[in-house]
């Protein structure tokens, strides 16, 4: 999912690579990540987007689309979601970082919203908690 990240998920191919139901997958997949296979993709597909709005000149709407996402609104929503803010927004606010790859990855993770109670993932990551997934 990582890799594809732009083409669209197929819970059930995916599924059968690790030999287990459809459903099956999608809880076990929660359990351990925190969120829903199509939620999962959509943050990273956000994640991707934000690194393109701050590194190209690109508009929006072909950002959307190379993403792998099918529709602005869609997009648009997802994004201040996931970051808070619009894309245009965020556009305006953060420009191209230079520094280390390592802190540019930490830098490029989307944020949890001020509002939202935190909690802490399996992964020792903080999540929302009763925040929207999948």
């Amino acid at each position: 999912m990582d890799r594809a990240y732009a083409e669209p998920l197929d819970v059930r191919a995916v599924a059968a690579v690790a030999h287990v139901s459809e459903a099956h997958f999608i809880r076990s997949f929660r359990a351990v990540f925190g969120e829903t296979p199509h939620r999962y993709l959509q943050r990273r597909r956000v994640e991707r987007s934000m690194f393109l709005l701050r590194e190209t000149d690109r508009s929006v709407t072909d950002i959307c689309l190379d993403v792998g996402f099918s529709s602005l609104g869609t997009f648009s929503r997802t994004f201040r979601e996931i970051v808070g803010e619009t894309p245009s927004v965020y556009r305006i606010g953060n420009g191209p970082i230079v520094a280390p790859h390592c802190v540019q990855l930490t830098a490029m993770r989307p944020r949890v919203g001020a509002n939202e109670v935190i909690q802490s993932s399996s992964f020792g990551e903080a999540t929302a908690a009763g925040a929207r997934v999948g």
